[in-house]
């Protein structure tokens, strides 16, 4: 039980996992199911299917993911959904769930200013999240990491050049994936979306606990970003967050 409640501990600020409750709510199939949430009082599961991750070293490819290209003035104008993308280029990195063999391939990962999800309303100035697809059903599923000012770490080295708009890609050869996370593996997990356009459903969900990233990296994603690139948080309607320890 001590294991359990480190675990718990670790997901989120200590404000948010001292309200760990055996929630549990009626789902509302019919109301929107979408994404980015504020997270209360999350329901703990010490049951769920262990999340289990493969990611490695991998080449990458940062690149400006630009959503408006058709505009006379999309190079020099900050589109709200745009981002900074980082795309797997080698390798194999994926997650699976419990003993379900079938591979969730990652994909890619892209960065949102401030932190699109909350806890018991607080934010981080950056959040990460790094997007795998289902090889057999094409569902997706992300990863979420908030990141906060503190000692460098592998973000920083993703984002030390950034791509411009409308510009030539960075390249990053053999990044340590696996670095990108923390290392309790403890997971906030809710059914959700996209949280950019067109915002599908059905996205499965994994909240992780805060990575550090310097103060200079963080400054010069916002500066890129100076009005911010995230979505604002969008109602449960009945839905459960469930906090899983990584044990």
């Amino acid at each position: 039980m001590a294991r359990i409640r480190k675990a718990a501990a670790i997901l989120v600020p200590l404000a948010l996992s001292a309200s760990l409750v055996a929630f549990a709510g009626p789902a509302e199939s019919k109301l929107p199911q979408e994404s980015p949430i504020d997270v209360v009082h999350p329901r703990l599961d010490t049951h769920a299917a262990k999340l289990n991750i493969s990611y490695g070293r991998s080449d990458l490819d940062l690149h400006y993911d630009q959503k408006d290209a058709a505009e006379p003035n999309g190079c020099n104008v900050r589109h709200h959904e745009e981002s900074e993308k980082a795309e797997v280029k080698s390798g194999n990195p994926h997650i699976r769930l419990g003993s379900d063999a079938t591979d969730w391939k990652l994909l890619q990962f892209h960065f949102h200013t401030p932190s699109e999800h909350k806890f018991a309303g607080h934010s981080y100035p950056l959040e990460l999240h790094l997007v795998h697809e289902n090889v057999s059903t094409k569902q997706l599923a992300v990863i979420g990491v908030p990141l906060k000012v503190g000692a460098a770490s592998t973000v920083d080295t993703v984002l030390a050049k950034l791509a411009p708009e409308c510009g030539d890609n960075v390249h990053l050869s053999q990044i340590d994936l696996n670095t990108l996370l923390p290392h309790d593996k403890s997971t906030l997990r809710y059914m959700g979306s996209l949280t950019t356009f067109p915002y599908s459903e059905g996205v499965r969900w994994f909240l992780m606990g805060e990575k550090t990233v310097t103060q200079a990296t963080i400054t010069r994603f916002q500066q890129m970003f100076p009005h911010g690139n995230s979505r604002e948080v969008q109602p449960l309607n009945g839905r459960v967050v469930t906090a899983v320890p990584h044990i």
